[in-house]
């Protein structure tokens, strides 16, 4: 069961976005608490699934992922066996990094993190291609990155 956020909870939020790495100690110094009150409610966050995951952020550029393609999907059909099993097989898709089932002309929208156009077109013939019901793809290449944010604001 979720409750209200207040300030506290907001605050130990905005805090383990912009580093994840903070200690409940360094919490508590930073939000004029006591660590014990603050790791419960790191705690209670975790479990009531506010915090879903602790990650890095890494810079694509330098792991060999320069290259970001946001493409749309429109499946031929739309039984609900067609848009589960599409869905189960994208997701096994290294290159897929994140994937919406969508209202609109598409279907599916899908962010995928490449090297170069070479694997991009690979990625698109021996992969998404040939995934069940695949009808129509549109794809969107990034030109340059203006903003990207992980943090939500409180």
């Amino acid at each position: 069961m979720s409750h209200e956020l207040d300030e506290i909870d907001q605050g130990i939020l905005r805090l383990l976005q912009e580093d994840a790495r903070l200690s409940n100690k360094q919490l508590a110094h930073l939000l004029h608490r006591s660590p014990n009150p603050i790791y419960i409610r790191v705690k209670r966050l975790q479990d009531e699934g506010y915090i879903k995951r602790y990650t890095t952020v890494l810079d694509p550029k330098k792991i060999g992922r320069g290259m970001t393609v946001y493409t749309q999907v429109k499946l031929k059909e739309h039984s609900q066996k067609s848009l589960r099993t599409f869905m189960h097989e994208v997701v096994k898709l290294p290159e897929v990094m994140e994937c919406y089932h969508m209202t609109g002309d598409f279907d599916f929208f899908l962010k995928i993190a490449l090297k170069d156009m070479d694997e991009y077109n690979s990625l698109l013939m021996e992969k998404l291609s040939n995934l069940p019901d695949v009808g129509t793809m549109e794809s969107l290449f990034v030109m340059s990155e203006v903003k990207n944010e992980t943090c939500f604001l409180f």
